[in-house]
């Protein structure tokens, strides 16, 4: 092949360029220019691959092309020149071309350099530039990763927290280390606190969690003056038994015996006396049960503490004829227990407006109405 021809080919040629690194490659988007060396005489050159995608005619005409010598030339470079033309004449400003993706740069590589034997700069260029395209991938799986991981740990770490917790919490509460070591009893005062306590040693040492209330509940029991009670443990060592004592109201005559009871019925107290402070309740069944007796004894548990001592006496043979007899001797006409709290109210305001000793009785059975009879 003559020198002449060997310069034609590379005044074409002056656009097509040999990237430097792999990055001028990627940031030009050019597509792979046709490069031969020249071959040494005698030795017959091979047929050169058409790239992928080229029409079967394209390929048929390509199998009989040779290679041309770039006469002039080194074996592995392009004059600076060429590059600069070729760079200006490509019309590379395309921003859509500017950037490839990573898994083509290889095989576009390979597609430009072709048959042409690199200098070692440019080998090193391509091994630096294939280095940094592997670098930034680890790091980009790694970001990704990284990202997704993080709200994860997050909370697996505090699911993982709390179930320690609840673990550590329910082997304390169920191991002897936070049993029952002491009973406190509140909220007494007819009842012996000591007495109470006493019956319920079989908690002792029995973990808090696992205290049996119905077993409490069958101790107190025995102890009629507890109308209700409530057991709650305070950590580490303490059962707390909150007991509420029935109320008496008044006095029940059974018998030759004063037995004092609540609005219930029940007996707190058997004595051979009347108990000072406390009405003495007369029904027609002379004890706990009729409408008498709950009549009078819902009453009496409407009353004021403070004007409760001042009743004598309360008496009614059925629920609508509720009388009161006061310590001044005057007589209380009460009638249904209906609206016993507003009878109270007024039954006050006129004790305080007159004198007690000039009243024969007080009516407020009907409270909008009430009446005041004079001796």
């Amino acid at each position: 092949m003559s020198i002449e021809s060997s310069r034609n080919y590379s005044n074409r040629s002056a656009r097509a360029r040999i990237p430097r690194s792999l990055h001028d490659l990627v940031r030009r988007g050019s597509s792979a220019p046709e490069v031969c060396v020249k071959r040494p005489s005698g030795i017959p050159s091979a047929p050169r691959r058409p790239p992928l995608g080229t029409p079967n005619k394209a390929r048929e005409s390509e199998k009989h092309t040779e290679p041309i010598a770039l006469a002039g030339m080194h074996e592995s470079s392009i004059s600076a020149g060429s590059m600069e033309a070729a760079a200006s004449e490509s019309g590379m400003a395309d921003e859509q071309r500017k950037r490839r993706p990573a898994s083509v740069i290889s095989t576009h590589l390979a597609s430009v350099l072709g048959s042409a034997r690199l200098s070692g700069t440019q080998r090193r260029a391509i091994a630096r530039a294939t280095r940094e395209r592997r670098r930034y991938e680890r790091d980009e799986v790694r970001r990704f990763s990284r990202r997704g991981r993080g709200p994860r740990t997050l909370v697996l770490a505090a699911v993982g927290s709390i179930l320690a917790l609840a673990v550590v919490a329910g082997l304390a509460a169920y191991s002897p280390l936070m049993a029952v070591r002491a009973i406190e009893i509140s909220g007494t005062a007819r009842v012996d606190a000591a007495a109470v306590s006493a019956s319920l040693g079989g908690q002792l040492g029995v973990p808090l969690a696992l205290v049996d209330q119905a077993a409490v509940g069958r101790e107190l029991s025995a102890y009629p003056l507890i109308e209700s009670y409530s057991v709650r443990t305070r950590p580490p060592e303490t059962l707390v038994v909150s007991v509420v004592e029935r109320t008496p109201i008044g006095v029940l005559p059974v018998d030759g015996r004063y037995e004092l009871v609540d609005a219930a019925g029940v007996v707190i107290q058997t004595a051979e006396a009347a108990q000072v402070g406390y009405p003495l309740l007369t029904t027609p069944s002379g004890d706990a049960s009729g409408k008498g007796f709950r009549a009078a004894a819902d009453v009496l548990r409407v009353l004021p503490s403070s004007f409760r001592g001042k009743v004598t006496a309360a008496k009614a043979t059925t629920g609508d004829d509720v009388s009161l007899t006061l310590a001044n001797g005057a007589a209380v006409i009460w009638g249904r227990a209906d609206q016993s709290a507003v009878k109270a109210v007024v039954l006050e305001k006129l004790i305080a407006a007159t004198t007690p000793a000039t009243v024969a009785s007080y009516d407020v059975s009907s409270p909008q109405d009430a009446v005041v009879t004079r001796r």
